[in-house]
């Protein structure tokens, strides 16, 4: 929604590479080379980004030329990272700027600001019905909300709001390293709270100035936007310092 490139995952995995750590990026499903993998909208489940990310942990976990294989998540990509890592035997996982609350309360928290009460009511009711497995009938949904609960979206909803960040993280058996910065508009520090209270054993860390996409910016909304769309601006230098030194002290598991 945002026009240019900010480039920030590019300088995020040029730095890790000046410290000899390989990684792979790849489009998420759906998206520029792999448009043609989404499939029809009515079929797409958050499960199948956590599918995706399993197939290249296995994939580079057979590979000889790795020593370890580690995931970041960032934002949506956080959630699905620490699943993946679980479920596919990494050795290490990193949250980047990730979400430690339900999907469902950080809808909520965005719509807020923007609906007025009446409709802000109606759709916490919609999104009742779509956490309890139950998404209502088309003729529920005003006009208004159709972009957000139109009916070939509500299977991913589903499939979504029934993950809760805290307890996924819970689950890990693996060091993991929560990475957040103190003036991303997007996630909060309430989210790195949440996380690191739901995985005491991993290790919290705090990057003052950084913003949602990695990069030294102002705490204010108008202020930092020009960020998402500059591609010349460095990926913060503690980010990847503080990530390489996690990921070289890390050992295969058995």
């Amino acid at each position: 929604a945002l026009p240019g490139s900010n480039n920030s995952l590019k300088m995020f995995a040029d730095g890790l590479a000046a410290h000899g750590i390989a990684s792979v990026r790849f489009d998420k499903r759906g998206i520029a080379a792999s448009r043609a993998a989404a499939g029809k909208e009515e079929d797409l489940r958050f499960d199948n980004y956590v599918s995706d990310a399993e197939g290249w942990l296995k994939q580079l976990r057979a590979d000889s030329r790795f020593t370890t294989v580690s995931v970041a998540g960032h934002s949506e990509g956080s959630l699905i990272g620490m699943i993946a890592a679980r479920e596919a035997g990494a050795d290490g996982y990193v949250s980047l700027e990730g979400a430690g609350r339900k999907p469902k309360q950080i809808l909520i928290e965005q719509l807020t600001p923007q609906l007025p009460p009446a409709m802000l009511a109606t759709s916490i009711h919609i999104m009742d019905l779509i956490e309890a497995g139950a998404p209502p009938d088309t003729t529920t949904v005003p006009p208004m909300l159709a972009p957000l609960f139109r009916p070939s979206v509500r299977p991913y909803l589903v499939s979504w709001f029934r993950y809760d960040p805290a307890i996924e993280i819970a689950k890990l058996k693996i060091p993991a390293l929560i990475v957040q910065g103190t003036t991303d508009i997007q996630t909060s520090m309430t989210d790195a709270h949440a996380l690191a209270a739901g995985y005491p054993s991993g290790r919290l860390l705090t990057i003052e100035g950084m913003n949602h996409v990695l990069k030294n910016a102002p705490p204010g909304r108008a202020e930092q936007m020009s960020s998402y769309s500059d591609p010349t601006l460095p990926v913060v230098p503690k980010l990847i310092d503080e990530v390489s030194a996690f990921v070289m002290g890390l050992k295969r598991r058995a």
